[in-house]
């Protein structure tokens, strides 16, 4: 591993990281190929300790922030309140673990209330929801769906999936001891995912929102939302009009301006829906065709040469940038007659 590469990483490593006001940032391990961590910030006071995000409910997990929160002075049972940005596993899973034990609270933004309810089904035994095959078949991607089948992966029933104690509504201000944080509704990469924004001290937990070296994967959660990369462009708009802040991911080091992040996914989404029109205009229809005839990742990698999983990922990212393409009217949509999305560029006039 080179040291550029080393160093774009050193926010995985085990420890704490003191952001100042009391906050904190404890990053947690991941079991997961290309997401080797996620942040979990720390607001402490005297009386006890808030969490931004959770962690994924795994012993790792659990054992490093518990040693995170005995550096700066705490244990588990000093948490009161999980904040919780979206319904995904490395976000919540570990909060549930925790309140069975601990009794603290748990918030989470009231729009997940579908993905909540898409995972239960998930978890009782609907491994299929997990990959959203219904969904990839109407994508054209019956290949993806054999893969799958044949591979029979199920998704980690690693919890009970309980709701929240609280489900927040955007613009909820939570009071606490030691600042007032302001939940906003930002829809895209989940469609009930929450910002937490600090406007007197300029910070922005950003969840998976806005991430400093990746983009967040859009148009895949259990509840499906095919408005999903239209939603995430309104949304990232939105986060533009608030005061600029420091930017504290759930993945990715903290740094210093989330406007300057905000616009540089603006452009890379710009330059991802050129591309997904040019691949229309060569005659690819489908969204699974659009998706193999583009290149993936920082890396400009063949569709081909992704997992399995990031190829599900990619058909489902492709569908979304589709849809905003045919929304701003420069292709047009249909239906085949077995149900399968086609493209075409849209005519003149």
């Amino acid at each position: 591993m080179s040291h550029a590469t080393a160093d774009r990483y050193a926010w995985t490593e085990p420890g704490v990281e003191d952001l100042g006001g009391g906050v904190h940032r404890i990053p947690l391990p991941l079991p997961m190929e290309g997401l080797k961590a996620v942040n979990v910030y720390a607001i402490a006071d005297p009386g006890g300790v808030d969490l931004i995000d959770a962690g994924i409910a795994l012993v790792p997990a659990r054992e490093q922030l518990a040693a995170g929160l005995r550096q700066i002075g705490y244990e588990l049972g000093d948490v009161r309140n999980f904040f919780v940005t979206h319904i995904h596993i490395d976000h919540y899973s570990l909060a549930v673990e925790l309140r069975r034990a601990f009794h603290s609270v748990i918030s989470l933004g009231e729009q997940e209330r579908a993905n909540l309810i898409a995972t239960r089904d998930m978890v009782n035994g609907n491994g299929n929801r997990f990959f959203g095959i219904d969904g990839l078949r109407r994508l054209g991607a019956l290949d993806l769906i054999t893969q799958l089948a044949a591979e029979s992966r199920q998704p980690p029933a690693l919890i009970e999936w309980e709701d929240p104690d609280r489900w927040l509504a955007d613009g909820t201000d939570l009071d606490l001891r030691t600042r007032t944080l302001r939940a906003v509704h930002t829809p895209g990469h989940t469609r009930g995912h929450l910002v937490y924004h600090d406007a007197a001290a300029a910070i922005m937990f950003a969840g998976d929102h806005v991430l400093p070296h990746i983009t967040p994967s859009i148009g895949f959660e259990p509840a499906g939302n095919r408005m999903a990369l239209s939603d995430y462009l309104s949304s990232l708009a939105r986060t533009l009009a608030l005061p600029d802040a420091r930017l504290l991911p759930a993945h990715g080091p903290v740094t210093g301006s989330t406007h300057e992040r905000i616009r540089e996914l603006l452009a890379h989404h710009d330059t991802r829906l050129a591309e997904t029109l040019s691949a229309v205009q060569a005659g690819n229809a489908t969204p699974f065709e659009v998706a193999k005839a583009i290149k993936w990742t920082r890396r400009h990698r063949e569709f081909a040469d992704l997992d399995l999983f990031a190829q599900v990922q990619a058909v489902n990212e492709t569908a979304a940038h589709l849809v905003v393409l045919a929304i701003r009217g420069q292709v047009s949509h249909s239906l085949s007659a077995e149900g399968t999305d086609l493209y075409q560029v849209a005519a003149a006039g």
